[in-house]
């Protein structure tokens, strides 16, 4: 990512309806997925530290994020109460010898060239029974100025992100869209800025707080229908993942 959209992403994230639902919806998956007490999670592309105090309800946090800054910024952010390293995948990984019950890379893996070479990394730092939840930009027709500003490699549908997985020893436990109610709405907004030629964006505004509100509200009640069906469609992908034995 750019310095300005990492600047814009510590300025937003415990405000803006995105981040926030985000947030809850996959705290919930989390909350659903019966870790062991202290359970020891890890963070990958924890850019300036938004999902680190949600992950701490669920056990000991550790994260990685390859930008100086977003590193400096997360631990002013946190008084250093988490173990933040620079680092990245699949080649300057820290936390060597260490074993995660569950490892997150939340809108990550979209930003890495060699994926399958980073899940690969990924299932090798799981402890027995350890999960691996991941969060993706979905549809490819979907790519727009703003995957370009982010600096993504691609966008991801079911099948990709599946055979990615697969490709790298882990088993799909479960695959699903999310982000669906307001799915009509940012494909009508891709399709305005592709019309009107908008310039890239450097990051994400918060907008005005009803609006802000109200969209944080449509969002986040997808976490009371996620945990009984998958949905078909939506601007985002979850999946949980364990190792092959």
């Amino acid at each position: 990512m750019s310095p300005e959209a990492y600047l814009d992403m510590a300025g937003t994230e415990d405000h803006h309806w995105w981040f926030q639902g985000r947030r809850s919806i996959l705290g919930d998956v989390i909350h659903r997925l019966s870790l062991p007490a202290n359970a020891a999670i890890l963070e990958i592309g924890s850019g300036t530290g938004g999902n680190l105090d949600m992950l701490a309800a669920h056990g000991r946090v550790h994260a990685i994020e390859m930008d100086t800054e977003a590193c400096a910024i997360a631990r002013r952010k946190t008084g250093g109460r988490f173990d933040i390293r620079q680092g990245h995948c699949p080649d300057e990984m820290p936390f060597d010898g260490t074993r995660f019950d569950l490892i997150c890379l939340f809108d990550c893996l979209e930003h890495i060239g060699p994926d399958v070479a980073s899940l690969r990394c990924v299932r090798d730092r799981l402890a027995p029974g350890g999960a691996v939840l991941v969060s993706v930009p979905a549809n490819a027709w979907m790519w727009s100025q703003h995957d370009v500003m982010l600096h993504h490699h691609r966008r991801y549908s079911r099948q990709t992100l599946t055979t990615t997985a697969e490709s790298a020893g882990l088993a799909i436990e479960r695959v699903t869209y999310f982000n669906t109610a307001l799915f009509p709405l940012a494909v009508v907004a891709r399709m305005k800025d592709r019309l009107l030629h908008a310039p890239i964006a450097s990051g994400t505004t918060v907008p005005a707080s009803w609006l802000n509100t109200s969209l944080y509200r449509i969002f986040s009640a997808e976490r009371w229908i996620l945990p009984y069906i998958d949905l078909p469609f939506g601007v985002s992908l979850l999946a949980v993942l364990r190792a092959n034995p």
